[in-house]
């Protein structure tokens, strides 16, 4: 039988009514009595200032993969988040590139990787990137173009 966290943690919960006895309490990782709330996900604060467009925005084209030039990005970190490596994958072509994130992926970082590996690409291969919304696409403005 596989449980979860979330399970075991509401479990123990419920049985004490919502607190738990100081002795369960000093075992837990945040050593809380009760739990703390989450907030819903319209009450948090969003990660970027400028809000990157969805990915159901992008235009038809792109999700036929006819014309050449649209991108996907991903970020692979390695053991411990200490070693990252980002692709760049062109949809049409499946053409890879690999960025070098040798010391850091922070959004500078990456950024930097991105814009040195895009500028060495003709023009009409550099229509859009799409990435996931982690934190290492911060400064997401600053690749984009108008």
């Amino acid at each position: 039988m596989n449980m979860c966290v979330e399970t075991i943690y509401q479990a123990m919960y419920v049985h004490a009514r919502g607190q738990l006895k100081l002795e369960v309490k000093k075992m837990l990782r945040t050593g809380r009595s009760r739990r703390k709330p989450h907030k819903q996900p319209q009450q948090r604060t969003p990660r970027f200032k400028d809000p990157m467009a969805m990915i159901a925005c992008r235009p038809a084209q792109v999700d036929e993969r006819i014309i050449p030039g649209h991108w996907e990005g991903d970020l692979i970190c390695g053991a411990g988040n200490k070693s990252a490596i980002g692709t760049l994958v062109e949809r049409t072509t499946r053409f890879t590139i690999l960025l070098h994130l040798p010391n850091h992926h922070d959004a500078g970082s990456v950024q930097e990787a991105i814009v040195k590996k895009m500028q060495g690409l003709p023009k009409l291969l550099r229509n859009s990137l799409t990435w996931d919304q982690g934190s290492e696409m911060a400064l997401h403005k600053k690749i984009s173009t108008p």
